[in-house]
């Protein structure tokens, strides 16, 4: 008899965004994204953090202060990495999985990939006129907005060989 405690795709790929995650040097946030094809098939993945070449130890990761001495202005968002790295492969049709509901950059880059379904967990910055524009825009592109609400709470991942 098979297992029933299986995870679900969403779960599975939503797992691998959260994975890549725990790549960011980013002290407080930590986000990370997984495209997938129509077939289920990882075309691109990414996390958030400095470009190619900037080094994590000379750049600022404060959130607070002036804006050169903050985050903000070098970070590449873990969409936009996940489109980059994608080396240019197609992404039309495509599902994007994110912990984080994207910010307006992140969600014009989504569109014009032509990535058509984003997959989240997580809306809590809502109220910010960003994410507020990343809507108006996810709706007049018809890309799909998907809340994932996980079976699963946690899973667990052991390196352990007695485990497999």
């Amino acid at each position: 008899m098979k297992r029933s405690d299986y995870i679900s795709w969403d779960e599975y790929f939503m797992g691998v965004a959260i994975l890549a995650g725990k790549r960011s040097k980013d002290p407080s946030t930590q986000v990370g994204a997984c495209i997938i094809d129509n077939d289920n098939k990882i075309l691109s993945q990414g996390y958030n953090g400095l470009p190619r070449g900037c080094s994590d130890d000379e750049f600022p990761w404060n959130r607070e202060g002036e804006i050169l001495e903050t985050k903000y202005p070098y970070v590449v968002h873990a969409e936009l990495n996940a489109i980059l790295n994608s080396r240019g492969a197609n992404l039309y049709g495509s599902k994007i999985y994110v912990a984080l509901f994207p910010c307006n950059e992140c969600a014009k880059a989504i569109i014009q990939s032509g990535i058509k379904e984003v997959v989240y967990i997580s809306d809590k910055y809502a109220d910010l006129d960003n994410v507020k524009a990343s809507k108006r825009m996810f709706n007049a592109a018809g890309v799909k907005m998907t809340k994932l609400e996980p079976r699963n709470k946690r899973i667990e991942i052991s390196f352990d060989i007695n485990d497999i």
